[in-house]
């Protein structure tokens, strides 16, 4: 079969074998991955027009109890600058991104036992009652189901938890052993079974990838259906372990970014801030690849460059939302506009 064959069959199927995705991801060359972006594109366009959903990102703590070897914010990096927002502090982000036109706020931050649950759930309720045409998007790592449960019952409308890697070996290089992904699995089908619409995704290129273990992850997505798939390309941080390790590819992770369009039709699916860091025009080209969501960052300016997951993060000019007419105007010379709306998941 055919690298065009199997791309149709993905699409009339919405899964491939592993062997197959592995044959695919192996040998796949530019005019199958043109095919694929066609593909994409059209199917993107057949659920949303020509429609891009923005959120607005406030990173709203660095401090992390984790050790991931490739995050910049891990525990044991010392040199990172630390900082966490009081709740005031959001609420002012929110505050300055909704006449900008912003109806999805992303809460985003390390695992910082600081921000209990009560201390989440009330700043959830806040927004909720502040703004309540508005979806509120957590992002704050794995939690416990009941606490899960809470975040849910306070407000909060997604929950974006990648889960890096959908093989356990893997899964073990890049994460200490107080980490495992039976847990993040778990974390993952409690969000899905709470009704979050949930976001699982991956780095593409982190150390000790291959091709059958993006093709196991290929096959996790698949079998979870999340609302929501973040993939961008592994960068490296200086202050981590994986620090002289190369950056992941911007070529695949374009070809990714198509075949999970063509595998979730309906999929709400980010042009990520990597992609707009390894690449001048990555926001715009992960767009013609089928992503149809964008997180321009509306944390502080002061906290912005401190948020640093990897090396080169930007967060400025058409990655800030301050940046919103710039990037609406990038848009429009591929042929697209912002959506002022929740942008919610909508069932095929």
């Amino acid at each position: 079969m055919t690298n065009k064959q199997l791309i149709q069959k993905l699409n009339t199927r919405g899964v491939l074998t592993k062997d197959e995705f592995v044959c695919l991801l192996s040998s796949y060359n530019r005019t199958d991955a043109e095919y694929a972006q066609k593909l994409a594109q059209k199917i993107a366009k057949a659920y949303f027009g020509n429609k891009i959903f923005i959120r607005g990102l406030i990173e709203f703590t660095n401090i992390c109890r984790q050790n991931c070897y490739y995050c910049g914010l891990r525990a044991e990096n010392s040199k990172a600058s630390r900082y966490r927002l009081t709740k005031d502090d959001i609420l002012e982000c929110c505050r300055e991104g909704y006449p900008l036109g912003f109806r999805t706020f992303v809460l985003q931050g390390g695992e910082d036992p600081h921000f209990d649950d009560e201390l989440v759930c009330d700043i959830v309720k806040s927004i909720k009652a502040e703004f309540p045409d508005c979806a509120v998007t957590l992002s704050i790592g794995e939690k416990s189901r009941n606490t899960y449960q809470s975040f849910f019952d306070a407000g909060a409308d997604r929950y974006l938890l990648r889960h890096e890697t959908a093989n356990s070996e893997h899964y073990s290089k890049l994460h200490p052993k107080t980490l495992s992904l039976e847990n993040r699995k778990e974390c993952l089908f409690n969000l899905k079974k709470i009704g979050f619409q949930t976001g699982c995704g991956f780095m593409v290129g982190s150390p000790h990838q291959t091709v059958e273990t993006l093709a196991e992850d290929l096959l996790f997505i698949h079998e979870l259906q999340p609302q929501m798939v973040g993939i961008g390309p592994f960068l490296p941080h200086k202050d981590t372990p994986f620090g002289r390790e190369p950056a992941g590819s911007f070529e695949l992770t374009l070809f990714l970014l198509s075949l999970v369009r063509i595998m979730q039709k309906n999929v709400l699916l980010p042009s990520t801030t990597a992609l707009g860091t390894i690449h001048p025009q990555g926001r715009e080209m992960g767009i013609l690849a089928g992503a149809n969501v964008v997180m321009p960052n509306l944390s502080p300016v002061s906290v912005r460059k401190k948020y640093m997951l990897y090396d080169g993060k930007i967060s400025s000019d058409s990655e800030s939302a301050q940046g919103l007419e710039e990037l609406k105007e990038r848009f429009k010379k591929i042929g697209y506009e912002i959506s002022v709306s929740r942008g919610d998941f909508r069932k095929g």
